[in-house]
């Protein structure tokens, strides 16, 4: 029976879970229908197809015995084939329904069942008939944004794509390390406990300064709102072409923008609030041996909530993520993740609960970037038009923001505590809000 270590941020991603706070992440599909039951016949692709993906019937399981070749792994996990799978435990078809976004939120509050592979896919049909939408869950520790959507893409209609050419396998590693290495590895060594004095005090630092505000923090509920945005890209281009930076800059400016107007409309006042949003950065090499395991870093920056300007507000994001790409995802506050590497399996298993309690120490508000395909997705011939990507909410905090782009339109997908956040339909029309402000400051 093959079986896989989880990496370390896995192992972490799948310890600081309980049953009241999970921690996997979403994409809800919207698809437009051919016919009232198209979203029944997806349901069966789906469970036919995902019986063949291997990657989806992969199992989580405790490792409380030692390997004689990996003593540290006592206290770890590891990826293994579930000898039980049944598709049909993953893929539930729903009643009609009138707002995806509202059973979608339902759906994402409920842990998923960790004796099995940890991922779902939910039908929803629509009751005008002619839609139908599909909600994807998988946990953090069985998939990241990118084998997530490799995974939801392989029960998807075939689509056309180039070959690629596999990359060599790099040779394997013996017991002990090359003598001739040595001094390199130590260099190394000592580089990384720099790392780890850098980045721990700029965590410290990062909680210093402007305030933030409890919009965006919270007592764990386990509730869960999901709302979500589309804009057209060609406007964010126009902004792009006219300030500088990069649309990924744009996107995060009308972030900070639409907070600020929600935070007016609500009345918690926007002055002096800059809250540290965490832009996660993807580490991990293509075509690796193990490409499911997270190797994540990211930026930490000030989202500059109490500038009135929106040209005020775009120029300060641009200088901040220029200031961090110019670091590096290997240091600053943004990086803490990469620590997990230096963390043992069972320090990781025992300080679950106590690392679950710090992110709303470390950040405010998750603002992430999923890529998608730029080819059309279909099922069962049935193509997507929408689609919102959910990240995972961190105990604490009330609000993610996830960003997608597919063919020519921008997807903001949000995810927040329900009872915290009642009003996620006022934050959701403040995007688009801050983008007319933002082409209106242009002179477009």
């Amino acid at each position: 029976m093959t079986t896989d270590l989880l990496a370390p941020l896995d192992l972490a991603f799948w310890n600081i879970e309980s049953a009241e706070h999970p921690m996997h992440l979403g994409a809800l599909g919207v698809f437009s229908a051919h016919s009232p039951t198209a979203g029944a016949h997806a349901a069966d692709l789906l469970a036919s197809r995902a019986a063949a993906v291997p990657g989806l019937r992969m199992r989580i399981r405790d490792l409380w015995q030692p390997s004689p070749l990996k003593p540290m792994s006592f206290g770890s996990a590891s990826r293994e084939p579930d000898p039980d799978f049944d598709p049909l435990n993953h893929v539930v078809l729903h009643a009609p329904t009138a707002d995806f976004h509202a059973e979608a939120g339902r759906l994402m509050e409920r842990s998923l069942v960790r004796g099995r592979p940890p991922w779902e896919a939910h039908v929803l049909p629509g009751e005008d008939g002619v839609s139908f939408a599909v909600l994807f869950k998988f946990h953090h520790a069985l998939a990241d944004g990118l084998r997530a959507l490799t995974l939801a893409a392989a029960v998807l209609d075939p689509m056309d794509l180039p070959e690629r050419k596999p990359r060599p396998e790099e040779p394997r590693r013996g017991l002990l390390p090359d003598v001739r290495k040595l001094p390199g590895l130590v260099r190394g060594a000592l580089s990384d406990v720099g790392r780890a004095l850098d980045i721990g005090a700029s965590v410290a630092v990062s909680s210093l300064g402007m305030r933030s505000s409890s919009a965006f923090t919270s007592e764990a509920t386990g509730t869960r709102r999901t709302a979500g945005v589309v804009i057209d890209l060609d406007d964010v281009q126009r902004v792009r072409k006219t300030q500088g930076g990069t649309v990924n800059d744009v996107l995060i400016a009308v972030v900070a923008g639409a907070l600020r107007r929600w935070l007016d409309e609500r009345g918690d006042g926007s002055d002096g609030v800059a809250p540290r949003a965490l832009i996660p950065v993807s580490k991990r090499r293509p075509r690796t041996a193990h490409p499911q395991g997270n190797r994540l870093s990211g930026y930490l920056i000030r989202l500059p909530v109490d500038d009135p300007d929106p040209l005020g507000r775009f120029d300060a994001v641009r200088t901040a993520m220029d200031r961090n790409k110019d670091a590096g995802p290997n240091r600053g506050a943004g990086a803490v993740a990469l620590l997990a590497d230096h963390v043992p399996a069972l320090g990781h298993r025992l300080g679950g609960p106590l690392v679950s309690q710090a992110a709303r120490l470390w950040f405010d508000i998750l603002v992430t970037s999923v890529p998608l395909p730029s080819l059309g997705l279909k099922l069962g011939g049935n193509p997507v038009t929408e689609v919102y990507p959910f990240a995972p909410l961190a105990r604490g905090q009330s609000l993610a923001v996830a960003v997608s782009t597919y063919r020519g339109r921008v997807h903001y997908g949000l995810v927040a505590d329900a009872k915290a956040v009642p009003d996620l339909d006022v934050l959701a029309a403040a995007l688009t809000e801050e983008v007319q402000a933002l082409i209106a400051a242009c002179g477009s």
